[in-house]
């Protein structure tokens, strides 16, 4: 019988890791980015607990997180809390709370961590970072397409210009089968078809409404075909409303924003849900990852709101090469002020070297300071 062997302590959990240099500063200077753009456009930051209690966490549009949700016990008051899976939540919970008597409309935003109990096989971090904006009062296409046009924006700092918006309406379709009387046995079938994109299945448990979806299906695509599509569908009066919405606010953003690439899928329901109208997803071209999401929803149940999270670990996936912050590396006694004036990262020595150039290399530094001025290593 042998013993086990002593576990390796840089061994973690599945969907966690660390984030070494310069990857961190990296992604510290995204989010700072991210943030100066948001704040640029009137959204002032709040930061909301890591934790909460489980009954206020998960209230509201915060039940949606509750299956990603990890729980433990306050050992002080005895009470089960939540870590966060999703910031909106906990935001929607400062406006109806903290900030309940602020003017509306009212502009916030926020960046941290998020931990959730489950990745997914295109993202299968648990730990995600995020960076968004919620703006709570108006019901309008203008607003929608503000968090449209604000993201890209920020998105552009980083050098992501080519990027597509797909929006889509997720209650167009619920609205749709609630009132063509479908049955329920094939509604949870219909669902899962129009998940899969599986037009016969569609076809096969649509009943009355069954062309309608299976046309509305194969429209996705192009904002001008799909929302097409949607003005010519037989769509009951609660579905029409909806449509028209989703045209008013495509309409709204590309007043601002011409060449913007827009997506339409009509009948697309992703994410958490508690979406009560437009909803966005931001992606970059050749990448499958979701950039960010956001889109209507009520603010403790009783205000319009909408918002958008960029994911950054993803947008820097996306986005073109940084580069590093040049590093310099200063003998003991020497003065690196005018340096680090200069734009570069200085590294101190703390004890005499006989060749500094040699140390600077050791250290990662791309200069050296010498009584002549900053020189480059060969």
């Amino acid at each position: 019988m042998t013993d086990d062997p002593p576990p390796n302590p840089a061994l973690l959990p599945a969907g966690l890791r660390d984030l070494l240099p310069p990857d961190a500063d990296t992604e510290a200077a995204a989010v700072a980015a991210l943030m100066g753009a948001f704040a640029g456009h009137g959204y002032q930051r709040v930061k909301p607990p890591l934790l909460e209690f489980e009954d206020g966490l998960l209230t509201g549009t915060g039940a949606a997180t509750a299956d990603q949700t990890f729980r433990l016990m306050d050992p002080d008051t005895r009470r089960m809390m939540g870590v966060r899976a999703d910031i909106t939540p906990q935001v929607a919970r400062i406006a109806t709370t903290r900030l309940a008597g602020a003017p509306r409309p009212l502009r916030l935003s926020y960046a941290g961590q998020c931990l959730r109990v489950h990745g997914t096989q295109l993202a299968p971090e648990r730990q995600v970072s995020q960076a968004g904006i919620e703006l709570i009062g108006p019901d309008s296409p203008a607003a929608d397409a503000e968090m449209v046009l604000v993201a890209a924006e920020a998105l552009g700092t980083l050098g992501l210009t080519r990027l597509s918006f797909d929006l889509t309406m997720p209650p167009l379709v619920e609205k749709l089968i609630d009132e063509a009387g479908i049955p329920a046995t094939d509604r949870g079938p219909l669902a899962r078809a129009l998940d899969r994109k599986d037009a016969a299945s569609v076809g096969a448990h649509g009943g009355p409404v069954a062309g309608t979806l299976t046309d509305l299906l194969l429209a996705a695509g192009a904002a001008d075909r799909a929302l097409a599509a949607l003005a010519a569908a037989a769509l009951p009066p609660g579905a029409r409303a909806m449509a028209d919405r989703l045209a008013a606010t495509v309409a709204a953003i590309r007043a601002r924003a011409p060449a913007l690439k827009l997506t339409v899928d009509p009948v697309e329901f992703r994410g958490f849900r508690y979406h009560t109208g437009v909803r966005v997803t931001v992606f970059a071209p050749g990448r499958h990852e979701e950039l960010g999401r956001g889109g209507r929803y009520l603010c403790g149940g009783i205000e319009p709101a909408t918002g958008l999270t960029l994911f950054p670990e993803a947008v820097l996936r996306a986005a073109p090469g940084r580069v590093a912050r040049p590093r310099a590396y200063v003998p003991l006694g020497a003065d690196g002020s005018a340096a680090r004036a200069q734009g570069f990262a200085t590294v101190a020595g703390l004890e005499k070297v006989a060749d500094a150039a040699a140390e600077a290399a050791r250290l990662s530094c791309s200069h050296v300071l010498t009584e002549d001025g900053l020189v480059a290593l060969g």
